[in-house]
């Protein structure tokens, strides 16, 4: 069933239906919450091990393996920070980003209903990963990019996998506002994260967090916010798998946004559950570079329900803490994705986050995603001759 999370009401599960036609608020999958955690025991690593809890037909699955992403404990920063530190990698997905998850999803519920055009609107990931998904399954992709607004490798995906890619001269916003449209009067199956399906794969990053920790919730989980789809996904499957009792505690859901592009933190600071858009959203970090966030209620929801938080952090903080994690642990990440980082290491030092917490980072997209950025942030290689000796000296006063 299909359920506004506004108003309430309900919608069946085969009809096309993007926003509620009664308040015109975003949408909900309700799921039967009734399955033993066995289950998924003895299962492939892979998000449909859960697929019991997601609701499409599991013979019309489009797939390339995502989900069982690799949680990293990491020491080394954690005990800088005096807590205990764990990161999500989302960048080993298949196309480098958690958006295969909900891709995986959506694009099975697109050949259950049977058509045959799909469409987003990106700041880059979405459409690298629906344009992977629709070449699976051999369907017809279409993709609205603000121009001159998204990183190469990004835009690089979604050409190569075969989407029909047009450039719009405006913002992400508009985008997808042109896109909705187009969806409404049938012309394609919109996939993104307003479907409420694109979610349902989401959300078991939060699966996957609770049984990584061996069935049990972490203090708190940060993670970056662009149009507010991720944070709410992760917090149905905390949840989902608290109602079925497979663990007595939920995490406080953190949100971290770039000061350029922040109206979901600006409505927590208020206490508000509206926001109010930015018109020229601006940051280094693309993935989040959004000013009217279609998922906001559902993000401020989580946030409100879990006793969580949310706050901003600059560009320079966002370039500091990609080096910092590439650095000190090994694991690189666009700058969208370091904002979970920058996010930590500054409430960590306002006492919002405790000496102590167990604190998972969702870092959402590989460091190839944008290259460019990353190259920008490195010195130039020290060019020397191959001889021996200068080679040597260059090792000793290192």
């Amino acid at each position: 069933m299909i359920r506004c999370v506004s108003c309430g009401e309900k919608y069946n599960n085969d009809e096309i239906i993007y926003t509620c036609g009664n308040c015109g608020s975003v949408l909900e999958l309700v799921n039967d919450l009734n399955i033993p955690k066995e289950t998924f025991e003895n299962r492939k690593d892979t998000l449909w091990k859960y697929k019991e809890l997601i609701p499409v037909r599991e013979d019309k699955i489009v797939t390339i393996g995502e989900g069982g992403t690799p949680f990293c404990k990491c020491d080394k920063l954690g005990d800088e920070l005096d807590i205990d530190l764990y990161v999500k990698v989302e960048g080993s997905n298949p196309t480098g980003s958690f958006k295969d998850r909900g891709m995986t999803v959506g694009m099975t519920k697109a050949m259950e209903l049977g058509v045959d055009t799909v469409g987003c609107a990106s700041t880059g990931n979405t459409s690298a990963s629906l344009a992977a998904y629709a070449a699976r399954a051999g369907l017809r992709c279409v993709v609205f990019l603000p121009s001159g607004k998204v990183a190469l490798g990004k835009l690089a995906q979604a050409m190569f996998h075969g989407a029909e890619v047009i450039s719009i001269n405006g913002n992400f916003d508009e985008a997808l506002e042109a896109m909705t449209s187009l969806a409404l009067e049938k012309y394609l199956y919109l996939l993104n994260s307003i479907n409420p399906y694109r979610l349902e794969g989401q959300k078991t990053i939060g699966y996957e967090i609770v049984q990584d920790l061996g069935w049990s919730s972490p203090d708190r989980i940060i993670l970056p916010v662009g149009n507010a789809g991720n944070i709410s996904a992760i917090w149905k499957g905390i949840s989902e798998f608290y109602e079925m009792g497979y663990m007595d505690s939920k995490a406080m859901m953190t949100g971290i946004q770039a000061e350029g592009a922040c109206p979901i933190t600006k409505a927590f600071r208020k206490k508000a559950m509206d926001i109010v858009p930015f018109e020229n959203p601006e940051t280094v970090a693309t993935a989040i570079r959004i000013g009217s966030p279609v998922s906001y209620t559902k993000a401020l929801n989580a946030i409100y329900d879990s006793n969580g938080y949310s706050e901003t952090v600059s560009d320079d903080e966002i370039l500091a803490a990609q080096k910092l994690l590439a650095q000190k642990e090994g694991i690189g990440v666009e700058p969208a994705s370091a904002a979970s980082i920058a996010g930590l290491m500054k409430l960590r030092e306002e006492g919002i986050v405790d000496k102590g917490e167990q604190v998972v980072c969702v870092v959402t997209g590989h460091v190839l995603k944008d290259p460019n950025t990353a190259i920008e942030a490195c010195t130039e290689p020290v060019e020397v001759d191959a001889n021996i000796k200068k080679l040597k000296e260059l090792l000793l006063n290192k």
